[in-house]
């Protein structure tokens, strides 16, 4: 019984540091999962236009979705090796199985819909793009259901009140920037997130006719032109883009938005008086 004691302290002692790397990753994969979602909005409204280089814009999003990713991977894989209450590798595969807490089964979804995601934006280019982009929507949810876990776990670990001091100092920036993402342009004006329209002189503000090109050499159909604007921009299956030059006066906001949202700064429209 007496030898039986070291190694029962030695196996505390390790399950003690597993807890800690899981603890530690958890908490930096929660905020880099918020600067992710924050950062990708950012891009896609244009609002980050002049905090980096254009390049710099995409690169970065892609760079803070890995590292959570990475962290998220790291979070999940510690509880495999726990000593007192192991995790095999299936039931950090699959949901439920064999009785699965809730709370680990959210936080499951969450990081295998953001591998979906990611691997996915490698081959982008190979698949129907306008699907691609409304798969890569699900991130939003993939980050809800993953913040319920994180809460869910720090009330079960006795964290509450550090979530609830840094997570949620977090989060509201994130959810609210999250919201502003789906807000028609007109409310964003109104609330002043938002530039509004500049004046109605022809070629500078709104005109009776306008004409769209797109600089082939900035444009790096990525896609977002067409979030913004399906109505004017397509992405069709070869990579190739479609626009309507001249779109009707029902599309003009349409287009707008798809030029302040574009990373590249590709799309060029002009305003004018018929």
């Amino acid at each position: 019984m007496s030898s039986q004691i070291p190694l029962l302290v030695a196996q505390a002692e390790f399950d003690s540091g597993v807890k800690k790397m899981a603890q530690m990753s958890a908490r930096l994969a929660y905020v880099l999962m918020c600067a992710t979602l924050s950062w990708g909005v950012l891009i896609a409204t244009g609002w980050a236009e002049k905090l980096t280089g254009r390049e710099g814009l995409k690169n970065g999003h892609m760079v803070l979705a890995s590292l959570a990713i990475a962290f998220g991977t790291l979070h999940a894989f510690a509880f495999s090796l726990l000593q007192g209450a192991p995790l095999s590798v299936i039931k950090l595969i699959l949901p439920f199985v064999d009785g699965g807490l809730f709370r680990h089964a959210l936080g499951i979804l969450g990081l295998e819909v953001m591998l979906a995601i990611a691997v996915l934006a490698s081959m982008r280019h190979k698949v129907f793009y306008r699907k691609w982009l409304r798969f890569h929507q699900t991130a939003y949810i993939a980050v809800g259901i993953t913040v319920v876990h994180s809460w869910f776990g720090a009330i079960a670990n006795g964290n509450l009140s550090v979530l609830w001091l840094a997570g949620l100092t977090i989060l509201v920036p994130t959810a609210t920037l999250a919201l502003a993402r789906f807000l028609p342009a007109e409310v964003l004006m109104r609330i002043g997130m938002l530039d509004s329209e500049r004046g109605k002189e022809p070629g500078v503000g709104e005109g009776d006719a306008m004409d769209v090109s797109v600089n082939n050499e900035k444009c790096h159909r990525y896609g977002t032109c067409q979030a913004e604007a399906p109505d004017v921009f397509q992405l069709i299956e070869d990579n190739r883009l479609t626009y309507n030059r001249r779109p009707p006066e029902e599309h003009f906001a349409q287009a707008r938005a798809a030029q302040r949202a574009c990373p590249m700064r590709a799309i060029e429209i002009r305003e004018r008086v018929k």
